[in-house]
């Protein structure tokens, strides 16, 4: 239903403080990559069908210089999840967070399509279409179900130049047995907002988030205008993806442990693993950083903390823009 002739549209949200400012204008600039093909090709060639579709992908980009450090959001959030802890990272490494389909502003033909085989097609697709057959060297980070995403592509060894995995809270038992309580979770969280800024204040006093700030960019994008109610909703309707849930995190820590690049998992809290990551911990298999007082989205609650992290994993595994450096041989690009 259109908006009726005598019916004015919605106000645009008020802008944010001025200290609020500089994170939306300077921490990611959007760029929107177009091709005419099938989503799960690995190259922009054209579809051989007759009626060829559009995909469209929404990335951010940041940095100039250093290893890309491409970012995976959660459902129901967007690339703008990673905007502050960005404007930390850019000084020392590219940045590159995508709108995965559904979600922001990428549009499919069918935004529905979440399942895992989808999505990682999805990123491989994109990873090709912005960087060709020899892309720098790139860390992959994946926030909850982005981090399934992130470890699909990892495990399909599709890129040579794949040097690093970061998790960030997610663990397949842990996952497994909250499935049976999301709809509820879903069900139960505010449906409508008269106002952006009503969101965003819901967002850090009963949702997902802890940082005003964060919210402030990242909230606005996860949000569309519903015409019939006057109000604004999810841009996402997670609700109607339930039979892809399952397969986001079935098989998921067998599957991260065997991916062959350097990994960490950053956790919200005391989170258990489960019993093949507490083996494969064990063993060496991957590092595992608790970050504490923090929520689930931990790249919105702490950016800092969470931006340090990754410099540090780069920084300590010596990824340069084009892969491992060997000291004595290659200046370190970490060098000031």
């Amino acid at each position: 239903m259109g908006i009726p002739t005598n019916r004015p549209p919605p106000p645009p949200p008020s802008p944010p403080p001025p200290c609020l400012l500089a994170p939306r204008r300077t921490t990611l600039s959007t760029s929107t990559r177009r091709w005419t093909g099938r989503p799960t090709s690995t190259r922009s060639a054209p579809s051989p069908s007759p009626t060829p579709r559009t995909y469209v992908f929404n990335v951010f980009m940041a940095g100039s210089e250093g290893p890309v450090v491409f970012c995976l959001h959660g459902g129901g959030y967007s690339g703008l999840s990673f905007a502050l802890a960005a404007n930390q990272i850019k000084g020392k490494a590219r940045v590159v967070a995508l709108d995965l389909r559904g979600h922001g502003k990428s549009t499919t033909s069918d935004d529905l399509d979440l399942s895992i085989e989808t999505l990682a097609n999805d990123v491989i697709v994109v990873i090709r279409t912005l960087y060709g057959d020899s892309p720098p060297a790139i860390i992959l980070v994946g926030h909850s179900m982005g981090g399934s995403v992130a470890v699909h592509v990892a495990a399909r060894k599709a890129f040579r130049n794949l040097h690093g995995l970061v998790v960030v809270d997610v663990v397949e038992g842990t996952a497994m047995a909250s499935l049976i309580h999301m709809q509820k979770i879903l069900l139960n969280r505010a449906q409508h907002f008269p106002s952006i800024e009503k969101a965003i204040e819901w967002s850090v006093k009963g949702g997902p988030l802890r940082n005003i700030d964060s919210a402030r960019v990242s909230i606005p994008s996860t949000l569309k205008f519903d015409e019939s109610k006057e109000c604004y909703t999810y841009r996402t309707l997670l609700e109607k993806t339930e039979k892809y849930w399952k397969g986001w995190y079935e098989g998921l820590s067998d599957k991260f442990l065997s991916c062959p690049v350097q990994k960490v998992l950053l956790l919200a809290g005391t989170d258990r693993l489960d019993r093949a990551l507490t083996i494969g911990q064990m063993q060496g298999k991957f590092q595992m950083v608790v970050v504490r007082h923090t929520g689930h989205a931990i790249q919105e609650d702490v950016p800092e903390e969470f931006a340090s992290h990754i410099l540090n994993f780069i920084s300590r595994n010596k990824i340069g823009p084009n892969g491992v450096e060997i000291p004595g041989l290659i200046k370190k690009w970490q060098q000031q």
